[in-house]
This record gives C-alpha cells, structure tokens and sequence, in this order.
C-alpha cells in the first residue's frame, strides 16, 4: 500500500493562495464581511487575534452598495499569518 503524499508548506501556501483567489465573491476586487466569514470556516485552527492583526490597517474599498471590499492579496496575508500563528513580515506589507 502506498503512503500518502505529504502536504509541503508550499503546497499549503499555495492551495491556500489558490482558494483565495479563486473563491467566489460578489466583486472582482475581493471580499465583503459575509464572504470572509465563509472563507474562514475552512480555517478551524486559524490563530483570529493573528488574522485580525494582519488585516489591521489595509486598504479597502466601498462598493456602490456600501459594501467595504477587502483585496484579496490582504485577505491572502492574514490567512498565511493565522494559520501559521505569526505576525506579517516587513515584504508582506503592501
């Protein structure tokens, strides 16, 4: 019987990146509240005070509708800071 593959951390990275960037929002520029929540039920183990933390300060934008738009690169970082429980990275700042 074979063993199963293990997942490398750029494999994680990258399906990480991928779910993010393919997930399936309401504006092309990224994410509402609502869709977030979403993505963040796929992270059960997510480190929130992490996540909050990176997302502390990013740019965003107001729709039309009023909704508040967060790009997905922001969205992409803070994942990566809470799953792996740090804090951003200098080059992680945009």
């Amino acid at each position: 019987m074979k063993k199963p593959k293990q997942k490398t951390k750029t494999n994680n990275i990258e399906n990480i990146k991928t779910k993010v960037y393919n997930f399936k929002t309401k504006y092309k520029e990224g994410f509402i509240d609502s869709e977030l929540k979403k993505l963040l039920n796929n992270y059960s183990d997510i480190d929130m005070d992490k996540f909050n933390d990176a997302m502390m300060g990013n740019t965003s934008i107001l729709s039309d509708n009023n909704d508040i738009i967060y790009y997905h690169c922001d969205i992409f970082n803070a994942l990566l800071c809470g799953i792996q429980k740090r804090n951003l990275t200098v080059s992680e700042w945009d």
